[in-house]
């Protein structure tokens, strides 16, 4: 029992669902009429593809985790999982991640998935211990989920040609979200981070007004950035008013910061971010097929 509890804390569940839910919506936003079955199917692909990422991550880090307060009872820290363990776990999830998204949906899907896994697990992973730009490399994988899932919905052909600009819009959105919210959850995990020799701050890694001002300016270039649904007729017009408001508040919340640079201000924008991104995809959502 303990064993597979420690199976299922590798997979990061939580984080696995949430990175999930971002592809079923990429490929909800795609289709004329989808079906609850591939949306779920889809969702399945990404958690699985998603877990194997997350388990290479905690393998390379399973020492630098013992440092940290909010890491060191994982499974592999303690124990419970050894590396080996791990590794056969984390090839199970990801061939068979990959090889659903590929025979259910199309090859491309499968393809960019795997092109996620590598850059988080392989490069993002090992850069967070060397440079700060480790950041911008982890908002790439972290982007990419609905557009894999606006490609999952193009049909067996699909072809990165035929892609057309919808689904960079969608990416764009993710990998713009992806700085305040890194960075949000750096200022308040510094200590641990710092701990572990982590540079997820941006130059020079410190909680001051330069880093709150670049947290301000990202979630800024937000509020654009959401417009593009409706320019690109991905959405309407009341999906892209729920995006300006939520951008809106979002931003207020990082004045607060620069103006107190407190770990306070920072937990706010945090959890924030947290419900910025399935507010504005549901949004989305329902926009399009109402």
């Amino acid at each position: 029992m303990i064993k597979a509890r420690a199976y299922f804390q590798l997979l990061k569940f939580r984080l696995s669902l949430t990175v999930a839910f971002s592809s079923a919506i990429g490929y909800m936003l795609r289709v004329a009429e989808f079906r609850w079955t591939n949306v779920l199917l889809v969702m399945l692909g990404g958690l699985l593809v998603t877990g194997a990422a997350n388990i290479i991550n905690q393998v390379h880090e399973k020492d630098l985790d013992k440092l940290m307060t909010r890491t060191a009872k994982r499974p592999l820290p303690l124990g419970i999982i050894s590396p080996a363990e791990a590794w056969v776990f984390c090839v199970l999830l990801g061939v068979s991640g990959l090889a659903l998204l590929a025979l259910q949906f199309n090859y491309l899907t499968a393809a960019l998935s795997l092109l996620s896994l590598v850059l988080y697990g392989f490069v993002y992973t090992p850069l967070k211990t060397i440079s700060p730009v480790c950041v911008a490399v982890g908002a790439l994988p972290g982007g990419l989920p609905p557009l894999i899932g606006w490609v999952a919905g193009m049909g067996p052909a699909a072809t990165f040609a035929a892609m057309g600009p919808q689904p960079w819009v969608l990416f764009g959105i993710q990998f713009m979200w992806q700085f305040p919210h890194f960075w949000a959850i750096a200022w308040v995990a510094d200590d641990d981070y710092k701990r572990a020799g982590f540079k997820m701050l941006p130059s020079p890694g410190k909680r001051d007004l330069r880093t709150a001002f670049q947290i301000m300016t990202y979630t800024l270039l937000l509020i654009p950035l959401s417009l593009l649904p409706l320019e690109f007729n991905i959405a309407g017009r009341i999906s892209a008013g729920v995006a300006v408001v939520c951008g809106v508040l979002f931003l207020l919340l990082t004045f607060q910061l620069m103006r107190t640079q407190d770990r306070k201000a920072a937990l706010r924008i945090m959890f924030a971010s947290f419900l910025y991104l399935p507010i504005v995809q549901i949004a989305l959502v329902l926009d399009k097929i109402q």
